[in-house]
């Protein structure tokens, strides 16, 4: 068995509810307004960069919350860990490139080849002989590529809605240089807020007509399958779920001293992304920020209790889907640019610190401006081939670099930090 099997406990609802602290909930909330954020900015910019309608942008939310939702829940119950799913967000960046000359029939179809791959990948057992044989510093090279142009587009929010963005770049900064009150209000979340303050004061929220439809009416879409897309878009989204997401959120676990079953997370990733492919949503991955906010504080055993309260709001946020689509496209664009931009900057920081700080970084350098030249060769975006470019100048020129990459046990239930 390549899949690490829950241990065996009774579900008690009551005693469930009995153990929940102010802890846990304070957690919860914190996790989900993270990702309610910034992260629903970022898959807004993706979907007009393609031109969606607004029933398309709300169904592409009911998959990422309700369905991962769903598998949060399960997983959170089943073993005892915080376990919480979301979606790729260097996905979702790398989507929006793609939606310009891709429809999005032919992006879903990329999606279900994606969920395919990822459940392969999980139920052989293969996760963990992937990753240490991909070199990291040229993957997270393409990540600071495409995560460039939202650190970009901060700087632009300064310079054409000061009164907004300013304003978030100062409370985020505050609350950055002040720890301790930065952990009972997350920077991102104070730089939400006060940019909602500053657009109520300027009146600039403009809600347009009414939606008809405030619960969840998501669109099962008929996928296209291109091998364009498929070349452009496949290995670079899995990449994304297992390099730049699914592993950040393992070592998250394991420091707060959880043992997170890695296949299991694997493949669960890909039945996600299956069935949310569907709805016209991205791939399902292991959340990494919101598991550290839930795994931060409190009783190591208790930390899935947070978990399954973030499930559940996630399941309410994709059942009223078209109420926030509605409410989030009504906020001016630089209000969505400055909140993208400040919730990546420490993402394109820790991308540039992996790729240029150590090895590979002749192939990461050349990864880099390839896919920042955003160039297309045969209809294949530029981030597919900024990493087989950035692999070959590293094979010609670094070969001794790859000698450090080692496979490590394909075990999917390593022992606890703790354990004797």
């Amino acid at each position: 068995m390549t899949l690490a099997r829950p241990p065996a406990h009774p579900f008690d609802l009551r005693r469930l509810v009995g153990d929940v602290r102010g802890i846990h909930l304070a957690d919860a909330i914190a996790g989900f307004l993270f990702s309610a954020s910034a992260p629903v900015a970022i898959i807004l910019t993706a979907s007009q960069q393609g031109g969606l309608a607004e029933a398309d942008i709300a169904s592409w939310l009911f998959g990422c919350y309700f369905i991962n939702g769903l598998i949060s829940l399960v997983f959170c119950l089943a073993y005892r860990q915080p376990l919480v799913f979301f979606w790729t967000i260097p996905g979702t960046v790398l989507v929006g490139q793609a939606l310009g000359h891709l429809t999005f029939a032919q992006v879903i179809g990329a999606y279900l080849a994606t969920g395919l791959l990822l459940l392969i990948i999980g139920l052989s057992g293969w996760m963990r002989v992937c990753m240490s044989r991909l070199p990291m510093p040229i993957v997270m090279a393409m990540v600071a590529g495409v995560f460039l142009q939202f650190g970009l587009n901060l700087i632009f929010a300064l310079r054409d809605g000061a009164i907004i963005a300013v304003p978030m770049v100062a409370v985020f900064l505050l609350l950055s240089v002040l720890p301790r009150l930065g952990r009972r209000l997350p920077p991102v979340i104070g730089a939400l807020v006060v940019g909602i303050l500053a657009i109520a004061f300027t009146g600039d929220f403009n809600l347009g007509e009414a939606s008809p439809f405030i619960l969840a009416r998501p669109n099962l879409y008929v996928p296209e399958f291109s091998w364009t897309a498929m070349a452009e878009l496949v290995l670079p989204l899995a990449i994304t779920v297992l390099a730049a997401q699914n592993a950040q959120g393992f070592v998250i676990l394991e420091a707060a001293g959880h043992r997170p079953p890695v296949n299991a997370i694997t493949a669960a990733s890909g039945i996600g992304s299956l069935v949310a492919a569907l709805f016209g949503a991205i791939s399902s991955c292991l959340a990494g920020p919101v598991n550290a906010i839930i795994s931060s504080t409190g009783d190591r055993e208790r930390h899935y209790l947070a978990g399954v309260i973030v499930a559940v709001l996630s399941l309410l946020f994709g059942i009223f889907a078209p109420a926030f689509t509605r409410f989030m496209l009504a906020m001016p664009k630089v209000f969505i640019a400055a909140l993208a931009g400040l919730a990546l900057l420490r993402v394109l920081e820790r991308a540039f610190v992996i790729s240029f700080g150590g090895s590979f970084t002749l192939g990461a350098v050349v990864c880099f401006l390839v896919t920042v030249a955003n160039v297309p060769v045969f209809s294949i975006g530029a981030p597919f081939w900024a990493v087989l470019v950035g692999l070959a100048v590293s094979w010609l020129l670094e070969r001794g670099d790859f000698k450090t990459l080692a496979a490590p046990p394909r075990d999917d239930n390593p022992p606890r930090p703790d354990a004797p």
